[in-house]
């Protein structure tokens, strides 16, 4: 009896799989029209080179030429879409720095669009054919509401700040109360900024009281600037006291030093006659300050900048400083600006036009109509994944504006189903809370007692966020924000 011949290799053995790969120019070749005609041959070609890379690394069965190329047309639609895109900001912070603070009006952003497709008159005076200063844009519209003799804009409201303490007081010395000398997100402390400018602190009282009399035994001559810093992420209560404002600018102007306020979020109306707590406006502030800096898209619900207000034979020492070209914006963010300032020129329809007023302003019975009439479709979409109820809760005005102070508003919670617990309760929670970050426009809550609280006091697209819910998927699919098939 002969030994048999040893069987040979089929196609289906792994050992085989690196034969059985379909070759670029073939999967290229096979491609459909409309994908090589929205993303090109080339990066058709890059990608079917980096999914046949993918599964040559993976090993086992080779899938068929529909598979690889359905996987080639998934890798070019990720990439090609936007990593900044919008989302739905459920949070119950209405200015929320990490999703980009103030909405714009649609007047805005009609500005915007306008200057960003042809020329524009940035620096171009078209009364006389000169060049002329950017800031001129909106110079006028800052001191009209404000009172301020001049004014600048620069790229936030850090920006101000480093750029008023360098140009006013660089190489002398800052007095400021020690109460003041705050940290504000991403670790930005107010003495490292002031050590970044070229001015020596000097610090004056103690973290909870500091009277006059300090500032005026710290005044003498290496005195550069006087500075107040608003405290607008943390207050201080209890056993306090500080300089009554208007006796400090007194004492400022008798040594001749510029006394500098940093408002931060840079309200221009009165809050209070909107039923929200108060806030410091600009206009109050300049009159107890020579300069005052605030942000443009905190309280006065504009785009990210910063402005310099106030003197203006200081605001010109600010505008010459070099540091003012390295800091200043492009013709976008005066676009925008100039557009919102507008708005505020008609005060009795600001509460309707702008949207961080309107947001602010909503009374909690009108957001809680909204949660029960949303509650029937969104229980639709969320069928197998989570309870859904109403609750009342508490929505934050800004974590950088107002940050202790708070609004009564209500919200859909969302108690994911499924069985263990409390002690499961955690993972599914998280998992339901991925797939929502993975809508077509994602939708951010918070997570509270094992449940998605979403705060429905910023939401105004109604339709917009039950379409983007109808693409969650089932909760045994795989695929983060996809519809089963």
């Amino acid at each position: 009896m002969t030994d048999s011949a040893p069987a040979r290799p089929t196609l289906d053995d792994a050992t085989q799989a690196p034969r059985r790969i379909p070759s670029v120019e073939r999967l290229v070749g096979g491609a459909s029209e409309e994908v090589l005609t929205t993303y090109g041959r080339t990066a058709v070609t890059e990608a079917v080179r980096t999914i046949l890379a993918e599964i040559r690394v993976q090993g086992g069965p080779v899938p068929d030429e529909a598979a690889i190329r359905s996987a080639v047309a998934k890798k070019l639609a990720a990439e090609r879409r936007p990593s900044l895109q919008p989302v739905f900001n459920l949070t119950g912070t209405v200015l929320h720095t990490n999703l980009g603070r103030a909405l714009l009006p649609r007047s805005a952003a009609e500005a915007v669009a306008a200057v960003m497709v042809q020329a524009s008159n940035l620096e171009f005076d078209l009364a006389t054919g000169a060049r002329g200063e950017r800031d001129d844009h909106v110079e006028g519209l800052i001191c009209r509401l404000t009172g301020a003799e001049a004014a600048v804009v620069v790229n936030n409201n850090a920006a101000a700040v480093l750029l008023v303490l360098n140009a006013l007081a660089m190489r002398r010395e800052v007095v400021v109360s020690r109460g003041e000398l705050v940290e504000i997100g991403g670790s930005f402390r107010v003495p490292d900024v002031m050590a970044r400018a070229g001015c020596r602190l000097r610090e004056v009282g103690t973290t909870n009281r500091t009277h006059l009399r300090d500032f005026a035994e710290a005044l003498g001559p290496r005195t550069g600037l006087v500075m107040k810093v608003h405290p607008s992420n943390y207050a201080i209560t209890g056993f306090t006291a500080e300089a009554e404002p208007m006796a400090l600018h007194a004492l400022c102007q008798e040594h001749g030093v510029p006394l500098a306020e940093d408002l931060g979020s840079g309200s221009l109306v009165d809050l209070a006659a909107y039923g929200l707590p108060p806030e410091p406006t600009v206009r109050a502030a300049l009159a107890r300050a020579d300069v005052v800096t605030f942000s443009g898209d905190k309280l006065l619900g504009a785009v990210q900048c910063g402005i310099v207000a106030g003197r203006k034979d200081l605001i010109a020492r600010v505008r010459k400083n070099p540091l003012k070209r390295a800091l200043r914006v492009d013709k976008m963010t005066y676009a925008a600006l100039e557009a919102v300032l507008r708005l505020y020129l008609h005060p009795e329809q600001l509460a309707e036009e702008l949207p961080t007023l309107r947001l602010l302003t909503r009374p909690q019975a009108a957001i809680d109509a909204q949660a029960h009439a949303l509650v029937p479709a969104i229980a639709e979409h969320l069928s197998g994944w989570a309870t859904v109820s109403v609750a009342e809760c508490i929505s934050q005005i800004g974590s950088g504006a107002l940050p202790v102070e708070t609004l009564p508003s209500a919200a859909v919670v969302l108690t994911p189903d499924g069985e263990g617990g409390r002690r499961g309760a955690g993972g599914r929670c998280k998992r339901l809370a991925e797939r929502l970050r993975g809508l077509p426009v994602p939708v951010i809550g918070r997570i509270s007692d094992d449940a998605i609280v979403l705060d429905l006091r910023t939401l105004e697209d109604e339709a917009g966020f039950l379409d983007s819910l109808s693409h969650l998927s089932s909760p045994n699919d795989g695929a983060p924000g996809r519809r089963a098939c």
